[in-house]
């Protein structure tokens, strides 16, 4: 027993939902600051009133961190999504950050920000703009160093390259004169676009078999059995979201452009 008041207490305030998603994810959602002072991966890391703070040496994967205030990075973080008042970065912390969504960003002279998009349309357009790059890229590099040469340049660095799908600001695809390539790219931002959906926290189980199976044949370029049920497949999910509207005009151009790939 004396041993044991040694220990550190760990208090959950009322309000506060931890829950585990289907992929072994921790979801952690706090009314009041939340300091996280151990390595691991979540889904969700909210704090609807406060601050998150991630402590030196600490690192964390997420897909999805919210703070009403500031989000505070000492140690590393890598997440999809990350949407504060203000995000700060201290002296040495590390953030990979796709989507940041902050009214102020503070790095110290010695942190470090890779990515840092403002939407996901503006992420589209980077990854439509250099998707030949990316297909190009030697297979034994990391998917950090990926994550590195996509966030080194901002959207509008460089010119809009022949035969590169090029997705325009108002979510719009735009053709270009390779067909052959095209396919390619729709398939490709297909997988990420329903990858992001299987992902998601309140799709129900009708709905994620639904998507596993249209990506299944995505991935298997089932040109004949996309063309036969990829609609009805897409209609069994009850929350029709942005990303799956836009997965349904993909697929639509896919159509149009592989027909007489699947004859």
């Amino acid at each position: 027993m004396d041993e044991a008041k040694n220990y550190p207490t760990m208090i959950i305030p009322d309000g506060t939902e931890i829950a585990v998603n289907e992929q072994g994810l921790l979801s952690i959602k706090t009314p009041g600051n939340l300091v996280i002072q151990n390595s691991a991966k979540y889904s969700i890391i909210e704090s609807s009133n406060g601050s998150v703070r991630i402590d030196p040496g600490v690192s964390v994967e997420a897909i999805s961190v919210r703070a009403q205030d500031t989000c505070f990075v000492a140690g590393s973080l890598t997440a999809w999504r990350v949407k504060a008042s203000k995000i700060i970065l201290e002296k040495e912390a590390h953030a990979n950050i796709m989507l940041q969504e902050a009214d102020r960003l503070e790095l110290d002279r010695a942190a470090r920000l890779v990515g840092n998009f403002a939407s996901e349309k503006e992420l589209y357009l980077m990854l439509g703009r250099f998707s030949r790059q990316l297909q190009d890229l030697p297979e034994s590099l990391q998917a950090g160093e990926v994550s590195a040469r996509i966030g080194a340049s901002a959207p509008g660095d460089a010119e809009r390259e022949k035969g590169d799908v090029f997705v325009s600001p108002d979510g719009e695809e735009e053709s270009s004169p390779e067909d052959d390539g095209d396919v390619e790219e729709i398939l490709s931002l297909l997988r990420m676009t329903l990858e992001r959906e299987i992902g998601r926290e309140d799709l129900d189980a009708v709905g994620r078999q639904a998507l596993a199976q249209l990506m299944e044949d995505i991935r298997k370029k089932d040109f004949e059995k996309l063309e036969a049920r990829a609609g009805f497949l897409l209609s069994q999910v009850s929350s029709q979201t942005e990303d799956l509207q836009k997965a349904g005009r993909l697929l639509k151009r896919l159509k149009n452009l592989a027909g007489p790939l699947s004859s």
